[in-house]
């Protein structure tokens, strides 16, 4: 089954059906859903459609793409309990909280000197995010609560979450960064399971250590697979979220993994993602 997001404005089913044509593939039978998003974003679906590989997929999206319309591909709807896994910085929320933490501190660019240092390689997730909190010695927590109010959600987002709790929905955000905004956040939006890293402080002031597991992608997998089974919800009504390489493991486990404004890294390991829609046209994923 592929589902077509495009703009509320957009007249785009004769620009899809030339896609297909120009890619040689059947066009199918087309078919508004039945519901609408706050956003006002538009849906197609055809579920007599299905192309033959990932290559296909692909390069639909490309010929789409100058129309602003996203593809998803997936084997069915969502019917039943269901359970959403998000990752929290640059998909949830516009922002990367170690960088605006970096700049509280006056260390934004020691800090883009690690992570540009583990984007090439040379520092696994583990060791860089641990290095980059070094440079946060002595500042003061109170700069977390400062912060969480500069932080700026998705499109969609609060939409999407209040939506999802309206269905009986289970929510997760499994995040590399700190479990400080994601409780505060946790007490604005509905999400049932948090997991992230904890800043050691002292003092009141950060001692720039960062104590217990830190979670990677390993441990984003393993919690989406715990909450699956602590739910009882089947593997296919399992969907996950994220726009990094720290994420690829827990949308390859999913149900339906999808890269949220993605970065190519991994666009590159999965098969769904979404370049322009706003994150409430997840809610199309839903029969109804």
């Amino acid at each position: 089954m592929l589902l077509f997001f495009t703009e509320p404005s957009a007249n785009a089913k004769e620009e899809i059906r030339n896609a297909l044509i120009r890619l040689g593939s059947d066009q199918g039978r087309f078919e508004n859903t039945n519901i609408s998003v706050p956003s006002g974003w538009k849906c197609f679906l055809t579920d007599s459609l299905v192309l033959s590989s990932r290559e296909d997929l692909v390069r639909l999206r490309s010929e789409l793409s100058r129309f602003r319309i996203d593809v998803l591909s997936v084997k069915s709807r969502i019917v039943g309990q269901s359970l959403f896994c998000f990752d929290m910085d640059s998909t949830l929320i516009r922002e990367e909280v170690i960088d605006e933490l970096a700049r509280f501190a006056g260390v934004y660019e020691e800090v883009s000197l690690v992570t540009r240092e583990a984007m090439e390689g040379n520092l696994n997730f583990q060791d860089a995010l641990r290095k980059r909190c070094s440079y946060l010695k002595d500042l003061p927590v109170t700069a977390l609560t400062d912060l969480y109010s500069r932080l700026s959600l998705n499109e969609g987002v609060s939409d999407l979450l209040q939506r999802l709790r309206g269905k009986g929905t289970k929510t997760a955000v499994f995040s590399g960064g700190f479990q400080d905004i994601l409780e505060r956040f946790r007490t604005e939006h509905p999400i049932d399971e948090v997991r992230a890293n904890f800043l050691e402080r002292k003092d009141g002031k950060l001692t720039g250590n960062v104590s217990g597991r830190i979670v990677d992608k390993d441990v984003k997998k393993e919690s989406l697979v715990e909450l699956r089974e602590k739910f009882r919800i089947e593997k296919e009504n399992v969907i996950a979220v994220g726009d990094g390489a720290n994420d690829q493991l827990m949308l390859s486990e999913a149900g339906i993994g999808i890269g949220f404004h993605a970065k190519e890294g991994l666009k590159n390991t999965i098969m769904n993602w979404v370049d322009f829609a706003p994150m409430d046209v997840l809610l199309y994923l839903f029969e109804s």
